[in-house]
C-alpha cells in the first residue's frame, strides 16, 4: 500500500475520533470510554484499509461499488449496534 494513502487513512480516523473528544468536554450527552475510541477506530481502520483493499484488487466498477457498499453498509449496522442496541445483541452493553 502506497505510504500516502495509508497516512490519509490515518489522519482521517484520528479526525473522526476527534468529533466525539471535543463533545465531551461541552456536553455529557456525549460519554465515550477509552475502550469506546479504541472500537471505534479498529472498526474505522479496519473498514478504510478494506476499502482501500477493494479499490486496489477489483476492477469491474461494478463489482467496486457493490463491494464497497456492503462494506459501508457493514461498518455502519455493527456503529448502530454498538450505539443503541438496534437488534438487542449482548454487544449492545446496558
Amino acid at each position: 500500500m502506497n505510504n500516502k494513502r495509508l497516512i490519509i487513512i490515518l489522519i482521517s480516523i484520528v479526525i473522526l475520533l476527534l468529533i466525539p473528544l471535543i463533545a465531551m468536554q461541552f456536553t455529557d450527552e456525549v460519554n465515550w470510554t477509552p475502550f469506546d475510541f479504541l472500537v471505534m477506530g479498529m472498526l474505522l481502520t479496519g473498514t478504510g484499509l478494506i476499502c482501500e483493499f477493494i479499490l486496489r484488487r477489483v476492477t469491474g466498477t461494478g463489482y467496486r461499488i457493490a463491494l464497497t457498499a456492503a462494506v459501508i453498509g457493514s461498518f455502519l449496522l455493527i456503529w448502530i449496534e454498538l450505539a443503541v442496541g438496534i437488534f438487542g445483541t449482548p454487544f449492545a452493553g446496558n
